[in-house]
C-alpha cells in the first residue's frame, strides 16, 4: 500500500515538472496581428536587460514605435526572465534575444517571468513605447 501511494505520488511529482518545464517553442518566431513578434527583420536598434536579484537595471526602457529592436535579455545573479504580454515577449537564459517591432505606444508592465524567490512579486519595470 505505501509503495503504491510513493509510486502514485513519483508519478505526480514528474508530470508537475514536465508540465512546469514544458515549452511548445512557439514563442520565439509567432508573429502576431499587430506585428509586435518578428522574426527575419533586422533591427535597427538594440536594448539589453539585465537582472540581478529582485530587480533588473533600470526602472524604465524606452523604444520607438514602429522601430524594428533587439532584446537581449542578460541574467547577471540568479534565476530570472522576462515577460511583457502585451508585447508578446518572453525572454529567459535560454532564449535570451529577439526581435520586436512595437507598433503600439504606451507603457508596458514587464515582470520576472520566472518564480525566483522571496522578492518575484515586486521585480517589475516598465517599458514605454513612444
Amino acid at each position: 500500500m505505501i509503495r503504491r501511494s510513493a509510486m502514485l505520488l513519483s508519478i505526480a511529482f514528474v508530470l508537475i515538472l514536465s508540465a512546469c518545464s514544458g515549452g511548445n517553442g512557439k514563442q520565439a518566431s509567432s508573429t502576431s496581428n499587430n506585428g509586435t513578434a518578428a522574426s527575419g527583420i533586422k533591427p535597427e536598434d538594440e536594448l539589453v536587460i539585465s537582472a540581478t536579484n529582485y530587480s533588473f537595471d533600470q526602472e524604465e526602457y524606452h523604444l520607438k514605435k514602429g522601430v524594428p529592436v533587439e532584446i537581449t535579455f542578460k541574467n547577471e545573479s540568479g534565476n530570472h526572465g522576462i515577460l511583457v504580454p502585451e508585447l508578446e515577449l518572453q525572454l529567459t537564459a535560454k532564449d535570451s534575444s529577439r526581435v520586436i517591432v512595437p507598433e503600439e505606444a504606451g507603457t508596458f508592465e514587464m515582470t520576472c517571468a520566472i518564480m525566483c524567490g522571496s522578492g518575484h512579486s515586486s521585480m517589475s519595470a516598465k517599458i514605454i513605447v513612444e
